[in-house]
Formats: C-alpha cells, structure tokens, sequence
C-alpha cells in the first residue's frame, strides 16, 4: 500500500484499512485452563494418597473442564467449580474421618 507524499510509509499512528490482515483475537481462557490443570493434578494426588473417594469423579470433572475450554468456557466454568467442591468435601470428609477414629481410640496402640 502505497501512501502519497510519505516517504517512509503510512503516517505514525495510521491503520491499514478493515478487512486486512487476521481477525482480532478471541476471549484468552489461560486462567481457566489454568486453573483446570491445578484442580486435576490436585485431584488425582488426593485420590493416591489420600484415599479421597470424592477426587476421582473431581478429576473425571477437571478433565472435562480441561476439554472444553476452548469451545464451551461457560460449561468448563461449572465443571470447575463442581470438581472443586468434589475436592474440598472430600478433603473435609477425610479429616473428619480421622478425627472420629482418633477419638475413638483407633490409633491408641
């Protein structure tokens, strides 16, 4: 594109007219895969070593989130929370679990 009576180019400041170049950018969704990855890993070391029967269907949960943050963030967004709550009532279960069994005496030797 040829602008007249500028040496150098188009003026500082001046855009190409509409139309060229590549469309502008969608929603960038970092944060929620992001956050999906962490609620994942966090998911499946629970159900490993912490025996939390509530983090396997949260892990099922954050994959699913994972897979659709690109084409559905909104679905992903609750796929995520659920996959939290899963892994925090799981989390609070267990405590709960083995404070009941220290109280009752299970871990008196």
């Amino acid at each position: 594109m040829s602008y007249p009576n500028q040496p150098y180019g188009a003026p500082y400041g001046d855009r190409p007219p509409p139309g060229y170049g590549y469309p502008p950018p969608g929603p960038r969704n970092d944060g929620l895969r992001t956050t999906s990855i962490i609620a994942l890993v966090l998911n499946l070391v629970a159900t490993v070593s912490c025996c939390n029967f509530l983090a396997i269907p949260g892990a099922i949960m954050a994959g699913l989130a994972l897979g659709k943050v690109d084409s559905e963030p909104e679905n992903a967004r609750s796929r995520l929370l659920w996959s939290w709550i899963l892994f925090g009532s799981g989390f609070v279960l267990t405590i709960a679990l083995f404070i009941v069994l220290g109280v009752n005496g299970a871990f008196d030797d």
